[in-house]
């Protein structure tokens, strides 16, 4: 094999190497419906939710963009709360259960312990999102409830985001 063969063989090589680091560095593909069955747990006590990217993107965000200004920030943030607003559609992102570790919701005897503690505000919170399906509840009741306040002042007759367990979790069957 003469030298130019061997430079166009390494050539044509390392630019499939380059692409395929670029692909793999580009993220993932988003799936429209994530189903929101988590490994942690061993049995569900009600319907697993089945959350629609299309749903909240193009159908509340394109309605509404001033009340989705954060673009996937919305629901993805950092370690200390604050919304990935650089992220985008593609980009690799963790598990909620990455960081809120413990399956499930807190305890009512760990609330009654906090209460009797006279635990700070802040810092019942804090432990309460040590929990997954704490942090769920927290980030999508949240912002569920702060869009129904806006869009109220907005539209007269508006289309209600849900904020309770029966509009989110399906029935099970």
């Amino acid at each position: 094999m003469n030298k130019k063969s061997l430079s166009l063989i390494v050539a044509v090589v390392g630019g499939l190497l380059i692409f395929t680091a670029m692909g793999l560095y580009a993220g993932t593909e988003v799936k429209d419906i994530v189903t929101m069955d988590n490994k942690a747990y061993a049995k569900h006590k009600k319907g697993i939710v089945a959350f629609t990217h299309e749903k909240h993107q193009a159908e509340y965000a394109k309605k509404h963009p001033d009340l989705f200004k954060r673009g996937c920030g919305e629901c993805h943030h950092d370690k200390d709360n604050k919304p990935l607003t650089e992220l985008k559609a593609g980009d690799t992102v963790q598990n909620c259960i990455e960081c809120h570790k413990k399956a499930g919701e807190i305890s009512k005897e760990e609330k009654k312990k906090m209460k009797e503690a006279k635990v700070s505000k802040d810092e019942k919170k804090s432990k309460k999102l040590e929990y997954h399906a704490e942090a769920l509840h927290y980030n999508c009741r949240g912002c569920h409830k702060a869009y129904n306040k806006k869009i109220k002042k907005m539209d007269p007759k508006p289309e209600k985001a849900p904020t309770t367990c029966k509009k989110c979790h399906p029935k099970k069957g």
